[in-house]
């Protein structure tokens, strides 16, 4: 096999409002966690089962930062693609302590927003340079053109 794969998918709720920081370069950030269920009959017993398992989540890139901003919330649903990292930090007695997130930053990642009062900004992807790509992109504007028609159909 060539090469590697590192991708994660989720689709949950968040737990709590993402939080945003302003980190040293300027650029901002946003992180959250978002909860997962799952749910199945215990053969036995045939009781109901449910298995919850939470997910922090950063998010780096000032538009996509912005739109967690704007319309992500406790309770969102969400589906999300990104890159799993683990990383190592010291508590405050100097311990090595270990924290595995998902990162969602660059043109590998994407959030959608799953909510229905968030159906106007349905869906935001990282398509380069940390910009966000426009859900329903406005046609240009090209009234010079004697190609275009006043009556478009969409």
């Amino acid at each position: 096999m060539a090469g590697s794969v590192n991708k994660v998918i989720l689709l949950g709720n968040l737990g709590r409002d993402p939080e945003i920081r302003s980190m040293q370069t300027g650029s901002r950030m946003a992180s959250f966690s978002i909860a997962t269920s799952k749910r199945w009959k215990d053969k036995v017993t045939q009781e109901q089962k449910d298995k919850t398992s939470w997910h922090n989540i950063v998010v780096f890139g000032d538009g996509l930062v912005d739109i967690v901003e704007k319309y992500v919330k406790k309770g969102s649903k969400i589906y999300i693609e990104g890159e799993l990292q683990t990383r190592k930090w010291q508590d405050q007695d100097g311990n090595d302590r270990y924290t595995t997130e998902v990162i969602l930053q660059g043109y590998n990642s994407n959030l959608t927003l799953l909510d229905s009062r968030n159906s106007i900004n349905n869906e935001v992807s990282n398509q380069s340079n940390n910009t966000p790509s426009e859900p329903s992109k406005k046609i240009s504007d090209n009234s010079d053109s004697p190609e275009m028609e006043d009556d478009i159909p969409f």
